[in-house]
């Protein structure tokens, strides 16, 4: 019964904050160095007196944009309620689910514009290493924040070494969501740091490979990789949680 309840509140949590994506996804879908949207695809003025930053793109003329807010919601109510059925009442729970949101909205971002912006990518790796760093104090979490520490500095500095190998392939935005990965990954031990990594990259190749077939997509076509590390972070936390 107890799990049920969590489960239903992780589900409730997922529907609202998906509800609250769409309009920072499309405002912030921007290439580097151009300004935060402002206005629809038309042209017209986004809608103010509802919301700056929180809930669906709409503009003042009516007209809604940007990444679909039913399916936002129901990605993030799925993500959040398999989290909580994996997690149960362990305290890194919250922290998964406070996670939740940020990532997903990096992944409509990076679908977008192929960019992973700094104002999200940042916060979301101060708050994967002080949530955890919380969560470690309360009786009964199922990670080390000591590896989690380890985890983040270790795939940061490899991300950045295949930066500089291969900077065309490997974005800087990529090696900037590493630390973010990398704690939440090492928090259940190198293990999980190694298969949501492996996850991640198949996730991409796998991805890659679908665009070919599709036609939709050449050799030298850029994709993004953000939303496939993010998954297989997702896995990772999945993997490591089940296995406690």
């Amino acid at each position: 019964m107890e799990t049920f309840w969590i489960t239903t509140a992780a589900a409730l949590w997922g529907a609202g904050t998906g509800l609250l994506i769409p309009r920072p996804a499309y405002r912030l879908s921007v290439l580097s160095e151009e300004p935060w949207r402002t206005t629809c695809p038309a042209g017209h003025p986004l809608d103010w007196l509802r919301n700056e930053w929180l809930g669906r793109a709409r503009c003042t003329d009516g007209d809604t944009f940007g990444p679909s807010t039913p399916v936002i919601a129901l990605v993030m109510t799925v993500v959040c309620a398999v989290l909580a059925v994996t997690t149960g009442g362990r305290p890194e729970l919250l922290v998964w689910l406070l996670l939740a949101p940020v990532a997903v909205l990096l992944a409509a971002i990076d679908f977008a514009v192929h960019r992973l912006p700094d104002v999200v990518t940042l916060p979301l790796t101060a708050l994967a290493i002080g949530g955890l760093g919380g969560a470690a104090l309360v009786p009964g979490a199922g990670g080390s924040w000591r590896t989690a520490l380890l985890g983040s500095l270790t795939l940061g500095v490899c991300y950045g070494v295949l930066f500089l190998i291969n900077p065309k392939g490997f974005g800087f935005g990529d090696v900037k969501l590493a630390p973010a990965l990398g704690a939440v990954l090492g928090w259940y031990g190198w293990g999980v740091l190694l298969l949501g990594t492996f996850a991640g990259f198949l996730f991409g190749a796998l991805y890659g490979v679908g665009l070919l077939l599709a036609r939709r997509a050449g050799r030298k076509t850029a994709i993004p990789f953000g939303p496939s590390l993010l998954a297989g972070g997702f896995v990772g936390i999945l993997f490591g949680s089940h296995t406690l």
